[in-house]
């Protein structure tokens, strides 16, 4: 059997994909690598999911519910424990090579899906010097401890980054229990959403200490404490700032990175910037019938977003393997002034005459700021914004059927209001 669409990835994007896929007509199937679908929400057990999408505050398990459902629904067909091993071009086709219970299986399709998700950065990734000893966890295996598993992993506890998973960690862990020192962050602003700062921190009176680092682990077997110094406007130690706590646990939330070992294999474009693949206006990548979306394609803010692109890939993968369309025009899109990224990467002219959504990074904590997207000399779209932080992903839909023909970069210009 040749499928139209396969996914790879069974959490929010995935399942999204899969039924926006199934609902246009396509023949899916669904790959996942671990026993039960919803990604990292299965250990999510907190609240505030769906608000967008749902107008409502669910936790994780829910929000995923709602997807699994629909693809219950649909009849699509779901191969769990099925890790993909290798993938293939052949003509219009794609060979995937999987492992199972089952044994090795080779899949044919004719479009795929990467809904990889992203993996969080790790101890040596961030250069922390000591010993191994137990009780170094990345905060989500912390959270799989504690909400999936029933373990407590920690008594007194360190935080080092205030990402998102952090945050939501640390207030996790004083519910149950546990002494948080502080959560200690090497830039000088927060790296969570400001809702994840009061709701997590501030109103559980757990202290965040900015412009600080860990630099070494102490302990044998376990964990015996950690060395805290202050960082320069360049991130790096102070000597003579040393300072050493005593704690048994120390949990990083220190950034994620797309999940693209697949996507890199196949030799699809990554962005230096979001390190996801380089993606057009219908999610396709650098190489035809191949799409990205969620946190594999860039890490987002919220799951409602991830859920939104799982959609645009799940239709535009359904759309592909029916037409199979190849010269398709392209213009670019720049990011410019204090603007980091912004994707999609490049618009599709046939997208040009509708609605398309942007997604884009500021540089830096600006107060009022105004948005320009600009195409050669001609102004297409402003926007006007209180303030922005580079932690909360800023969306934008842009009509471009009122705009006269495209045919130079589409660039994206932030500016600080003077005041």
């Amino acid at each position: 059997m040749i499928y139209d669409v396969i996914v790879i990835g069974g959490g929010p994007a995935g399942l999204a994909a899969a039924v926006a896929a199934k609902k246009a007509g396509a023949d899916v199937l669904l790959l996942e690598r671990e026993g039960r679908l919803g990604g990292i929400l299965k250990q999510c057990i907190h609240d505030g999911f769906g608000l967008m999408r749902f107008k409502k505050k669910l936790s994780g398990p829910e929000y995923a519910e709602r997807f699994i459902e629909e693809v219950k629904e649909q009849k699509i067909p779901v191969r769990l424990w099925t890790f993909v091993t290798k993938i293939r071009r052949t003509g219009n086709e794609f060979q995937v090579w999987t492992v199972s219970k089952d044994g090795v299986s080779e899949l044919r399709t004719r479009s795929l899906i990467l809904a990889t998700g992203c993996r969080e950065r790790t101890a040596k990734q961030v250069s922390i010097h000591g010993t191994r000893p137990a009780g170094v966890y990345t905060a989500g295996t912390a959270q799989h401890f504690t909400n999936l598993q029933g373990v407590m992993p920690a008594k007194k506890c360190v935080i080092l980054g205030s990402g998102d998973i952090g945050l939501i960690m640390a207030r996790r862990l004083k519910l149950e229990g546990a002494d948080i020192v502080g959560v200690y962050e090497v830039k000088p602003e927060p790296s969570g959403l400001t809702r994840n700062i009061i709701q997590c921190l501030e109103d559980f009176r757990i202290p965040l200490y900015l412009s600080k680092t860990v630099t070494r682990v102490f302990g044998d077997d376990r964990l015996e404490g950690v060395e805290i110094c202050t960082v320069d406007e360049h991130m790096q130690p102070i000597p003579g700032t040393e300072e050493r706590i005593d704690c048994d646990t120390l949990i990083l939330s220190v950034g994620l990175i797309p999940e693209n070992e697949i996507a890199e294999s196949m030799q699809i474009q990554i962005d230096p910037k979001t390190k996801g693949p380089v993606c057009d206006s219908s999610a396709m990548t650098s190489v035809p019938g191949v799409f990205s979306c969620g946190n594999a394609y860039h890490v987002n803010d919220l799951v409602d977003y991830v859920s939104e692109s799982g959609e645009l890939a799940g239709t535009s993968a359904a759309e592909y393997a029916k037409e199979q369309k190849v010269g398709i025009v392209q213009i670019p899109t720049e990011a410019a002034e204090e603007t980091v990224y912004v994707v999609p990467q490049c618009v599709r002219q046939e997208d040009l005459q509708k609605k398309v959504t942007f997604y884009f990074r500021c540089k830096r904590t600006m107060g009022e700021s105004e948005l320009t997207i600009r195409s050669g000399s001609r102004i297409i779209f402003q926007k006007h914004f209180l303030a922005v932080r580079p932690p909360e992903m800023e969306r934008i839909v842009v009509d471009f059927s009122k705009a006269e023909e495209i045919r130079e970069p589409i660039v994206f210009e932030l500016r600080e209001v003077q005041a």
